[in-house]
């Protein structure tokens, strides 16, 4: 079995989920609020989800397809959301995913956590490219992805699709050269 990495910043580890971590999963990432601003949370998010969502991660990331990690605090070892790359290894790309509970907004944890990946991703995992979306409704998902030092690509008009309602999406992607930018 290949083992999973734990990535540590200044506030954050960023660990593979367990299991147990289920029920804090089901809890924060069940908000409606969570699930409305992200294409792949449902709504209600019933018992068995987390389980089961938890419990891919190890064989996909032995697959080289996914690197996902729990977003805990160092203080007091609290799950407070989630990120991770699913990874297309034939372009050395990967799509950036992320969401944090409610109660974490508003505190730089993404950008933090986002910061770690994103070096993880480029010199661990020798991507040349990471890429990530966000609903044009969520402007705090884009202003993360600036922070981050991504470039905004594109605006895509009703290019998704959640619960009913046609999304607009916005595009922002870095490569491996913009990393080490002066």
């Amino acid at each position: 079995m290949k083992e999973r990495p734990t990535l540590q910043t200044a506030r954050l580890n960023l660990r593979p989920f367990d299991l147990s971590d289920a029920r804090d999963v089901q809890r924060l990432a069940g908000e409606k609020a969570i699930a409305d601003t992200t294409l792949n949370i449902p709504h209600p998010y019933e018992d068995g989800m987390a389980e089961e969502w938890i419990s891919s991660h190890q064989p996909k990331f032995e697959a080289g397809e996914l690197a996902n990690f729990a977003i805990v605090l160092r203080e007091d070892r609290a799950l407070i959301g989630s990120l991770g790359l699913v990874i297309c290894q034939r372009f050395d790309r990967a799509v950036l995913g992320y969401w944090i509970g409610r109660p974490y907004w508003n505190n730089g944890y993404c950008t933090e956590a986002g910061q770690a990946i994103l070096q993880y991703g480029f010199e661990t995992l020798n991507l040349n490219r990471i890429c990530a979306s966000h609903l044009t409704r969520n402007p705090a998902s884009g202003r993360v992805m600036k922070k981050l030092g991504m470039i905004h690509e594109g605006h895509a008009r009703q290019h998704a699709k959640k619960w009913d309602i046609y999304e607009d999406l916005e595009f922002y992607g870095m490569i491996r050269a913009d990393m080490i930018r002066p």
